[in-house]
């Protein structure tokens, strides 16, 4: 895991909300099954003070100040913070020109959290019927931004060897992935989307890959979070890239 990994980072793309879905309460329900003794019963003041939440279903469905979704949402304890949060991804910055709903979560990089990361991202994607999702290490994200190609980007060399990415809003529908991470969620549009599973080609990702209630899956990169430091887990990033060049939109021209 690299030095810089404090937490868990988990995000998840799913369908825009209407004003009435339950999604939201649906996800938080999810997270707190799925992480043992869990309960998402507090939110952070903007002077980061925490606020209990007695009616949480009423604080939820309010939604975001600045539009649908629901404001950050944790547990009571100050040392051993869990965050959730999910908010409107707008049509122009999202694959397909489609919005989306994006919830966020933090876990602890401890011997709970990571036990407990692949059922909470299955909870999470199930509840909010996501597109796709993942968890990575903290510290992942600095690479994983260096990847994508910005326009006038000439030439674009990501760090590590990775391939290039293309940026979110320029591919071609939102079940495509926009890259790849420790645990994987593919709804299973998602996985028909990039041609996941081929028996024959992805008999090792299969080991580490179980289906969910809604015929997605969930796909562990490598045994322990992905380090991109660790020669042996790098390898396996761009082994599986190679296999899935719809991811990032590399198999369009």
């Amino acid at each position: 895991m690299t030095a810089t990994s404090s937490s868990l980072i988990l995000i998840a793309y799913a369908p825009e909300l209407t004003w009435d879905d339950n999604r939201p309460l649906t996800v938080v329900h999810g997270m707190e099954r799925a992480f043992p003794g869990l309960r998402l019963e507090w939110t952070i003041s903007g002077e980061g003070k925490l606020i209990p939440l007695p009616q949480r279903e009423e604080w939820l469905a309010q939604g975001r100040p600045t539009g649908r979704g629901f404001r950050l949402i944790c547990n009571g304890d100050e040392s051993y913070r869990v965050t959730l949060s999910g908010w409107e991804r707008p049509a122009g910055s999202s694959p397909g020109g489609q919005a989306q709903f994006e919830v966020h979560a933090k876990l602890p990089v401890d011997a709970t959290g990571l036990a407990a990361a692949a059922e909470v991202l299955e909870a999470i994607g199930e509840g909010a019927r996501a597109f796709w999702g993942y968890v990575d290490p903290e510290g992942v994200a600095v690479t994983v931004a260096e990847q994508f190609r910005h326009p006038g980007d000439d030439p674009h060399v990501p760090p590590k060897g990775l391939p290039a990415l293309k940026l979110p809003w320029e591919l071609p529908a939102p079940e495509m992935p926009h890259y790849l991470a420790w645990l994987n969620y593919w709804s299973a549009a998602a996985a028909r989307a990039i041609g996941f599973p081929d028996p024959k080609r992805d008999a090792d990702l299969l080991t580490r890959a179980r289906r969910t209630p809604s015929g997605g899956w969930i796909v562990q990169l490598t045994d322990g979070p992905l380090d991109l430091d660790n020669p042996a887990h790098l390898d396996a990033l761009k082994r599986t890239y190679e296999r899935f060049p719809e991811i990032g939109g590399r198999s369009e021209p």
